[in-house]
């Protein structure tokens, strides 16, 4: 069993997201797209997406150094277990909270807002249930493994993350760790499966591209007032044969 959880289910996972991510690209470009749902409400959208976002933003950096960096590296810039715990419990406890307030924000908005909800797919309905579960399951974690349990998940979850990227997984670092981590790390893979296939693609959507893309030139349509404003300096008025005696908007030189 422990194979199968610890070493066969991830690696099927992270192959899910890699190949289905393709998949989307290639023959789901239009859907690639959140579905943005402002124009129906703005008000709650405008709490909530800040706080899920940005305290998501901070959830993530947290399990990057918790995760991926080895306890001996931050003990060797003088970073002590206790003060990392502390770090951890505090910080992480705010970007938790901050994270679940938003969600339940953006849920709420969602479920009560009747054309967001009926804007909201089948598959969106399943990611919002996991998203969920993984965010409460990490808070409670955070909290509960640093005040309760004392377990220092860098000595044993922390180890089997990093080996799975080098596949030698260690399947009893896991089997090990309290259920609450368990549970934790098998949602969190069952989400990354099912993440293709839901809005959670707009994440690889920023758009890079408009800080190298050439100015947009708008002119005027033939007949229109060219207005009584003067030029700025370093803009000029640019007019096509066709555009000549109706006139034209500046148009920017780089």
């Amino acid at each position: 069993m422990g194979e199968l959880l610890w070493v066969a289910l991830p690696y099927l996972c992270m192959a899910v997201f890699v190949v289905g991510h393709w998949w989307r690209y290639k023959y789901d470009k239009f859907g690639w797209t959140t579905r943005s749902s402002q124009m129906y409400e703005s008000r709650l959208l405008q709490i909530g997406s800040p706080l899920f976002h940005f305290g998501l933003l901070f959830v993530i950096g947290g399990h990057i150094l918790g995760l991926v960096i080895p306890k001996s590296w931050t003990t060797a810039v003088g970073i002590s277990q206790d003060v990392y715990h502390f770090m951890a419990l505090s910080l992480g406890a705010i970007a938790g909270f901050c994270t679940i307030v938003g969600m339940i924000i953006l849920l709420a908005r969602r479920r009560f807002t009747p054309a967001v909800f009926k804007a909201t797919t089948a598959n969106d309905k399943l990611m919002y249930l996991f998203l969920a579960a993984v965010i409460l399951l990490g808070l409670g974690n955070t909290v509960l493994g640093n005040l309760v349990s004392h377990y220092d998940y860098r000595d044993g979850v922390s180890i089997w993350f990093r080996q799975l990227f080098y596949f030698q997984p260690d399947p009893t670092l896991m089997e090990q760790a309290p259920l609450t981590f368990q549970l934790h790390a098998i949602l969190a893979f069952l989400l990354f499966a099912m993440w293709p296939f839901t809005r959670l693609v707009h994440v690889f959507s920023a758009p890079l591209e408009y800080l190298w893309r050439p100015y947009v030139v708008y002119r005027s349509r033939p007949g229109s007032r060219l207005g009584s404003r003067s030029a700025r300096r370093g803009w000029e008025r640019s007019t096509l044969p066709e555009d000549r005696g109706a006139g034209a908007h500046a148009a920017p030189r780089r």
